[in-house]
């Protein structure tokens, strides 16, 4: 499997990774969730080059992750927004984050915590059943081939799996 090829993969996840699964894409959009929209702070921010920052950006626009805004005339001068789709990455985000405060911080702790702002409180993404609402981890979920998918995924799945 080529990187370039893998948003024609029959894989969600392979699909995803080629949007979002480089380094670089993943801060630009940490950063995108805590405010910053303008070219020239993602640059400073991140230290990354124009030419892999102009990159990564042109392909968050072409996926409609992000979408360009003016905000000004003389010159035009754009900053980039998360889209609805961009927004609906953030339990990724969060999950990642969550990974991170528990397995890569040091002895102070997360750097940042998550406050929910309807109650007040310090907030940790959790995984929920869409159905019945229970928390679920991976032991919970079995996987299976969707129906429009069977005959066309029969080595895609180890055998366990299924």
């Amino acid at each position: 499997m080529r990187w370039e090829d893998l948003d024609q993969q029959p894989c969600s996840l392979a699909r995803t990774l080629a949007v979002v699964g480089d380094r670089w894409t993943l801060l630009i959009l940490r950063d995108c969730f805590l405010g910053v929209r303008r070219f020239d702070a993602f640059e400073q921010r991140l230290g990354v080059t124009r030419h892999v920052l102009t990159d990564r950006l042109k392909k968050l626009v072409s996926y409609g992750v992000l979408y360009k805004s003016p905000y000004q005339e003389r010159p035009l001068r754009e900053e980039y927004r998360l889209s609805e789709k961009g927004l609906e990455l953030h339990p990724v985000i969060l999950g990642l984050v969550g990974w991170g405060d528990k397995h890569m911080s040091d002895e102070r702790g997360a750097p940042i915590i998550h406050i929910h702002k309807s109650c007040g409180q310090e907030m940790h993404a959790t995984t929920h059943c869409s159905v019945c609402g229970k928390a679920i981890t991976a032991k919970d979920i079995k996987v299976e081939v969707a129906t429009s998918w069977q005959g066309h995924l029969d080595e895609f799945l180890p055998s366990k799996s299924r």
